[in-house]
């Protein structure tokens, strides 16, 4: 079996980035990958995840590596001299059309999703992601498609925008915070990201400690421009018929609400449909599809001192039943 020799990928040339994806080693080994199987890595990113299988896989193993930042295509071409890699330019709710179009489905032998947004996206100002770095207020995943955050707080509704705040960022604030920006937005559009962290920071009463008072604002706007909840529950549902049986599905979340939905849908597979009274208690559930491989995982304290991002990550695996 072709080994890594090192699960820490350099930097992809011409991004000026260290992106350095989050328990490389534990998820791409949770795939259990066969050297002649086939895997999708449905969030490609900048290809880190991407790259260790392929080191894994052998001459007749494939890799379908789905993304809609332009900026992942970008780098997956970097990658394409490898005939085992194709890369498609889409969200990862097309997970079963793409399949279905190259008749895989229920041949899939591991899936991997690592949510979230990746260090470069962050790091860019012109994707409009962090309030490090002033730039447009935009925080799409894919910047040709949808509203932009700024466009979003122009016309969204006060008691919407606290909804937002309140429950994908958890922000105790919310509604002082979408006040504030209601009456800001009356005398000047809000733009930029730089602004945005000001007038959220204005509206904040009490300080976190350690943390900007924008932090979970801007996740919540992020997470609702892009409907990153309703994706991950419309990928999930296509993952069971995408499997082949023994195929595992490996997902690594990055914040509470994510991990909620996947350990809720993963309880769902393993569990079944209630069994009628009158079937003896050994028959399975109906619709028991999936089994837990093991608990989920943390990562390890020596990737989290060199990489904060990884500090809230989880990782969570299930098996397709025969």
């Amino acid at each position: 079996m072709n080994q890594a020799k090192d699960w820490t990928p350099s930097p992809c040339e011409g991004e000026g980035d260290d992106h350095r994806p989050v328990m490389l080693r534990e998820s791409v080994e949770a795939l259990a990958i066969r050297q002649e199987g086939l895997y999708v890595d449905a969030t490609f990113g900048r290809g880190g995840h991407s790259a260790a299988i392929l080191e894994r896989l052998g001459p007749g193993g494939r890799l379908i590596a789905l993304d809609q930042d332009p900026q992942a295509e970008a780098v997956a071409r970097r990658m394409a001299l490898d005939p085992r890699l194709e890369f498609v330019r889409t969200s990862f709710v097309e997970l079963g059309a793409v399949l279905a179009a190259r008749e895989l489905a229920g041949r899939v032998d591991g899936i991997l999703l690592d949510l979230g947004v990746s260090s470069p996206q962050l790091d860019d100002p012109q994707r409009g992601f962090s309030f490090m770095r002033d730039g447009p207020l935009d925080m799409r995943m894919d910047p040709t498609r949808g509203e932009s955050a700024a466009d979003w707080l122009a016309r969204a509704e006060e008691a919407e925008i606290a909804a937002v705040l309140r429950d994908l960022g958890e922000e105790r604030f919310a509604r002082r915070i979408a006040r504030r920006l209601v009456e800001a937005r009356r005398e000047a559009p809000i733009r930029s990201t730089g602004a945005l962290a000001a007038l959220i920071a204005e509206a904040v009463p009490r300080r976190e400690r350690h943390k900007h008072p924008a932090t979970r604002s801007f996740q919540a706007i992020r997470m609702r421009v892009n409907g990153e909840l309703e994706a991950l529950d419309a990928c999930l549902g296509q993952v069971p018929a995408a499997l082949a049986p023994g195929g595992r599905v490996a997902v690594i979340s990055f914040h509470s609400l994510e991990d909620r939905r996947v350990k809720r849908f993963m309880r769902r597979q393993v569990q079944g449909e209630p069994l009628p009274r009158e079937l003896p208690v050994r028959d399975p559930p109906p619709g028991r599809t999936l089994r837990l491989v093991g608990r989920a995982h943390r990562p390890q304290e020596d990737e989290v001192m060199t990489n904060p991002r990884a500090r809230s990550a989880v990782l969570r695996v299930a098996e397709r039943l025969p």
